[in-house]
């Protein structure tokens, strides 16, 4: 495991202790790092809304944003246990989970999953969300790894809770309907992108992304502004 990266990332994570940062590059960073460090081939993160529904908010591809979707929309499998349990699932051998959660399984090993582990991001008692890690080869999970990987889902709870003071669950709530609006207008701008360049979603993510940042821009606005033709931006390829 590359130690230098591993401390990069919490010093990364640590430092969106700020009042007003980019929830969604701040998520899909803590998905990349997973699976760059921890050996994961997909990882994604689901938060719940103002109203406690889980949502997909980061994802490390668009194959497991979709398998993601596909648990909320069955109401099965690890990840919504971890969050409704508060209690990390692991699942070695998918296989072996047939009957507990019969589509679930049968959509992870369509995508290529044999199996995951779903961290609770939580603090204390209350449960925000869950970060969940797949990979393609059934087997035990690297304890060390696990436990670097919870450490990182506790450093961004952290993050995403630091604002609350007494009006705690309406600071978290704004925020992250915030990012679910922003979440909305990434992902058409990522499907105009890659129709009009003949890409698919994620090199259009990418190409998002890397613009943003090369110009010190919010990846929301940079969306709007490219869903609405409201300016030019050279040099937006993928």
């Amino acid at each position: 495991m590359n130690q230098q990266l591993l401390a990069k990332t919490f010093v990364e994570l640590a430092d969106n202790l700020v009042a007003d940062f980019d929830l969604i590059d701040f998520l899909r960073l803590l998905t990349d790092r997973c699976v760059g460090m921890l050996g994961a081939s997909a990882a994604g993160v689901l938060l719940a809304d103002r109203d406690g529904k889980l949502r997909v908010m980061a994802a490390s591809d668009e194959q497991v944003r979709l398998l993601e979707l596909f648990q909320l929309q069955n109401d099965e499998g690890p990840c919504l246990e971890c969050f409704r349990t508060g209690t990390p699932v692991i699942i070695h051998d998918l296989t072996r989970e047939v009957e507990r959660w019969p589509r679930f399984v049968t959509a992870a090993h369509r995508s290529g999953f044999g199996a995951v582990q779903a961290l609770p991001m939580r603090l204390r008692d209350e449960v925000v969300g869950a970060l969940n890690l797949f990979r393609a080869a059934p087997g035990p999970f690297e304890p060390t790894a696990t436990l670097i990987a919870q450490a990182l889902a506790d450093v961004a709870t952290i993050s995403l809770l630091q604002q609350r003071t007494a009006h705690r669950s309406t600071v978290l709530n704004e925020q992250l309907q915030t990012a679910l609006n922003s979440r909305v207008l990434i992902e058409q701008a990522k499907g105009k992108l890659a129709e009009r360049q003949g890409i698919d979603m994620e090199q259009a993510f990418t190409a998002l992304r890397s613009y943003a940042r090369a110009h010190n821009r919010r990846l929301s606005d940079l969306a709007r502004a490219f869903i609405d033709d409201s300016e030019l931006l050279p040099g937006l390829v993928a």
